[in-house]
């Protein structure tokens, strides 16, 4: 079984992961422009983006992050 922060560093690897995609497909999308978007703040998006803080995430914000970036949200546990 997986730990927690094992987890929440495989989740926030793939936000920025996908949200370089969004980038390079779509157009820029910055942690900034995704923090607005699904309103919370850069600071967590940076958080959950670092592999040097264990920073959670809540299912409805990964909710909120798969429906901007338009990627199914179980991608984001792979």
């Amino acid at each position: 079984m997986k730990t927690e922060k094992i987890v929440n560093n495989i989740v926030g690897k793939n936000i920025k992961k996908y949200r370089l995609l969004y980038n390079a497909n779509e157009r820029s999308m910055t942690q900034s422009d995704l923090a607005k978007r699904i309103g919370v703040s850069v600071s967590l998006i940076g958080s959950m983006e670092s592999t040097k803080v264990n920073q959670g995430i809540s299912l409805y914000n990964l909710y909120k992050i798969s429906e901007v970036l338009d990627v199914p949200i179980n991608k984001f546990f792979e």
